[in-house]
């Protein structure tokens, strides 16, 4: 699964469609930019004014959720202009060219479709609470609710400037008159469809939905099409109830701390927090076989709870430590494999943006899943530490040099500042003096003062690039939540809920066996549809089933997490694989064959973790 073909804005035509396209960019670039900024600001603000002053600022939640959802919908707009929302391209990616342009333009009109479907029920949606008032700001919700329809709107401007852009006349006409063929189908079908009951589930979320998912159509939409269609011909539901639902599931307000910690990840490497860590820990046990591998492995584990996005982590750690274990004769293989599957060990490591986004979803409250996910990832960690050993029992040592005492203490107290940050992060979270999204924001101002007074190392100039990327990430997954969001509520409505209860309640094996199934469903979810898109879809429907078996919920939670990174991370399909590749540098197909005995080592942690729930509740006092 990579990001969609679709070019960046610097790679737009000439001309009056690249000029519509530009002004699509300069509407939501600066703007989304700015809404980064200010919610650091408010966030922050409205910390200090609260546990320093105890002056609390009672509108600072409201108008944060409020620009929120504009950052989402805006980062949406740059992450379509940039290619970065989330596809599956393993089905189409070594086509011929002339297909591929075929099925890409077959994925352009598909976007469009449902985008020109969702203008008219936003607009209602927007019309509608024009005369309410928001409680604090005392301001119309329709600031709120317009986020939607504008961000729909420069989406689908975009998607037709592209459309025009990149397609011929004839595949334009030809992939144009097959989707409005399929649709006046649906159409014409309502009647028996909607008399089909649960079977025609099958028609949208399985045909069309995989169909368009297969096909490269980017997640989200692939989720939002399939529920806008399902919706409007089985059922008479009101189509503003997907922009409503939509805007609900980007509207949490601990969700806020996925943009900022994306750009707390951004800071950490640009500040050079992330290389100091590295440097003291390569001091540290760097001599000894293999030490390099656990310098890998302990840099993943200190950074993951900083950023909380995988292939930041990676890019971070990766670069500096390959050189050397090159040198010492490891395998290229053996490198991706250890690099993949310590990005799956480490999505439990708070501050993990997975964590932020099932707690989110199903209300299971964030401190408890930061804590309990330490300890799995440490046997995730020692489980790999076992295979690194066998792995490297011949390492050739004779070009490595022993850092003296006096070099390690040096590097130790540079390294003070940047090993400080992830425990001030989680003793805040954990100790109620922040909450999980307000703790980013301390974790930013504190990286933004190591980097300007301590390191020396902050590049002005890169802060804007570095506040786009957040909004386009940004806007890219929680567009995922939002859509997800509706097609759970939709999936729920249809009485498929109460179906999955009644199937998975009589499971063999009682709780193991629900959580055996669970896992082995996750890591199949995790490497096709990526993790959050699966927590948020599965997230709600299946969590009510683990308390009803007994399960609990941070267990659960923590299970379906850590089995989720697995599959995001096990190639043929998991998007975790290939982005270790790119950032290695190593070609898939020699690593491919090498990454097994990390995975299983991953594996075997994963059935501890299901038979001693201790290892993720011990903890929780």
């Amino acid at each position: 699964m990579h990001p969609t073909t679709t070019p960046s804005a610097d790679g737009a035509g000439r001309g009056w469609l690249g000029r519509i396209d530009g002004l699509v960019g300069w509407l939501s670039e600066a703007p989304a930019a700015a809404l980064v900024l200010a919610e650091v600001l408010i966030l922050g603000g409205g910390a200090l004014s609260r546990y320093a002053l105890h002056a609390p600022l009672p509108w600072s939640d409201e108008l944060a959720s409020l620009l929120f959802v504009w950052l989402a919908m805006l980062g949406a707009v740059i992450a379509l202009r940039r290619g970065s929302h989330m596809a599956l391209t393993t089905f189409v990616k070594n086509l011929s060219p002339q297909r591929r342009a075929w099925l890409d333009a077959l994925g352009m009109f598909l976007v469009l479709s449902f985008l020109a479907l969702l203008v008219h029920p936003s607009w209602e949606r927007f019309a509608d609470d024009l005369e309410v008032q928001m409680p604090m700001l005392e301001i119309s919700e329709g600031w709120r609710n317009a986020s939607v329809l504008v961000g729909t709107v420069l989406m689908l401007v975009s998607v037709v400037c592209r459309l025009l852009q990149r397609a011929t006349p004839a595949q334009i006409l030809q992939t144009g008159a097959l989707v409005a063929a399929v649709g006046l189908g649906l159409w014409f079908s309502g009647a028996p469809l909607a008399a089909m009951g649960h079977a025609n589930l099958v028609v949208f979320f399985v045909v069309l939905l995989m169909g368009c998912i297969c096909i490269g159509v980017p997640i989200a939409f692939a989720f939002g099409l399939a529920t806008l269609s399902y919706i409007a011909f089985t059922t008479s539901t009101p189509l503003l109830i997907v922009p409503n639902r939509m805007q609900e599931g980007m509207s949490h307000l601990i969700l806020l701390a996925v943009p900022l910690f994306v750009f707390l990840g951004a800071l950490i490497e640009m500040t050079g927090l992330a290389k100091a860590m590295i440097d003291f820990l390569v001091s540290l046990i760097g001599h000894v076989r293999g030490g390099l591998q656990y310098v890998l492995l302990g840099a993943m584990y200190l950074v993951s709870g900083i950023s909380g996005a995988k292939a930041a982590d990676m890019a971070a750690v990766a670069p500096a430590l390959f050189p050397e274990m090159r040198q010492r004769g490891t395998k290229d293989g053996d490198l991706i494999g250890l690099l993949s599957a310590s990005g799956a060990m480490s999505e439990t490591i708070p501050p993990s943006i997975v964590l932020i986004t099932i707690g989110s979803v199903t209300g299971v409250s964030i401190t408890a899943l930061f804590i309990g996910g330490l300890m799995p990832a440490v046997i995730g960690m020692l489980a790999m530490a076992v295979v690194v050993w066998w792995q490297t029992r011949g390492e050739d040592m004779s070009g490595a040099r022993r850092a003296s005492k006096k070099e390690v203490g040096k590097l130790f107290l540079i390294a003070l500042p940047a090993l400080a940050l992830p425990f001030i992060i989680r003793t805040a979270v954990v100790e109620g003096v922040a909450t999980a999204t307000e703790v980013s924001t301390i974790g930013i101002f504190y990286t933004v003062l190591a980097g300007l007074f301590i390191y020396r190392r902050f590049n002005w100039k890169a802060l804007y690039p570095m506040l786009l990327d957040t909004a386009s990430l940004s806007g890219a997954i929680l567009l995922i939540v939002g859509c997800a969001t509706a097609m759970a509520w939709a999936l729920t409505q249809s009485g498929f809920s109460q179906d999955l209860v009644q199937l998975l309640t009589h499971v063999p094996g009682g709780k193991v066996g629900f959580l055996v199934l669970s896992a082995l469903a996750f890591i199949v979810l995790g490497s096709l549809l990526e993790g959050i898109p699966a927590i948020v879809l599965f997230g709600p429907l299946l969590f009510p089933i683990a308390r009803m078996v007994g399960v609990h919920e941070v267990h659960y939670a923590i299970v379906v997490v850590f089995s989720m990174g697995l599959g995001l991370f096990a190639p043929p399909f998991g998007v975790g694989f290939y982005a270790a590749c790119a950032i290695g540098r190593v070609s898939p197909d020699v690593a491919i064959g090498r990454v097994w005995p990390h995975l299983a080592a991953l594996f075997v942690a994963l059935l501890v973790m299901i038979a001693v729930p201790w290892v993720s509740i011990g903890f929780l006092g």
